[in-house]
């Protein structure tokens, strides 16, 4: 399926998950209720392998749920790659991300959207969370602190707050831009490649109810070291040219 379909909502709500079972059905609920009478939209589950009841909660759950799809990565392959199977798999133009843990919330999306829909060119913009009041433990606050301040000093991606889980941005832009693996960590960087802008809006942020985090400070920063200077690589050689067609008179 496309984007291009003629029955295409107009947002596709992505979200990755693994191992988030006590997660799903309420964040499934918070998101129709945050959209529905809105917008078209769909909700695109992509279960990252999980070996609990992730699978079987969302299976259950899209029985009921005509907006709710749910694609399977038979092994886990990590959140990027949940993430650009959601993309690709979606069939909205517009694309919202929105982590499965119950941490961002779902009704800040219309807000993003909003912002995003009145910019002039949608396929060189980024509306990116910014959660202003962390509601985390100390190491982690101080993990994403670190990792944010030393993406921003290298990247100068113009982003206060990168690992916000809740983006609002095109699809089309998506799939232009490079694919690796911890991609999701740079996304406004490379945003910022390609010539766009990054918008940042102030977004709630919820403490963690269920499930545990698969984050800490060793994957926050120093996993993702050398894809950080990889970045910086994608961006010296970044060449961005106005065009014009010209028309014969």
């Amino acid at each position: 399926m496309t984007a291009s379909q003629t029955d295409a909502p107009a947002l596709a709500v992505v979200v990755p998950v693994h191992n988030e079972a006590d997660n799903i059905a309420p964040l499934v609920a918070e998101i129709r209720g945050a959209l529905n009478n809105k917008y078209s939209f769909e909700i695109v589950y992509v279960d990252d392998g999980s070996t609990d009841a992730s699978l079987q909660t969302l299976k259950d759950l899209a029985k009921e749920i005509s907006e709710l799809r749910i694609i399977h990565h038979h092994t886990c392959s990590g959140q990027s790659a949940a993430v650009m199977t959601g993309v690709r798999q979606a069939r909205a133009a517009t694309i919202a991300t929105l982590d499965g843990d119950g941490q961002n919330d779902p009704a800040d999306i219309p807000k993003l959207y909003e912002a995003f829909l009145q910019q002039p060119h949608p396929d060189a913009v980024m509306i990116a969370g910014l959660r202003a009041k962390r509601q985390d433990s100390w190491l982690k606050k101080i993990s994403s602190r670190i990792a944010n301040n030393v993406r921003a000093g290298l990247l100068r991606d113009d982003t206060q707050d990168t690992g916000c889980g809740l983006k609002v941005f095109s699809r089309n832009a998506f799939l232009e831009m490079p694919h690796f693996d911890h991609m999701h960590r740079f996304l406004p960087a490379l945003m910022k490649r390609r010539g766009g802008t990054i918008i940042s809006v102030p977004v709630n942020h919820r403490p963690r109810e269920r499930g545990q985090s698969k984050y800490g400070v060793m994957n926050r920063l120093w996993v993702g070291i050398v894809d950080l200077f990889g970045v910086m690589w994608l961006q010296r050689r970044a060449r961005n040219t106005d065009i014009t067609e010209v028309k014969p008179e």
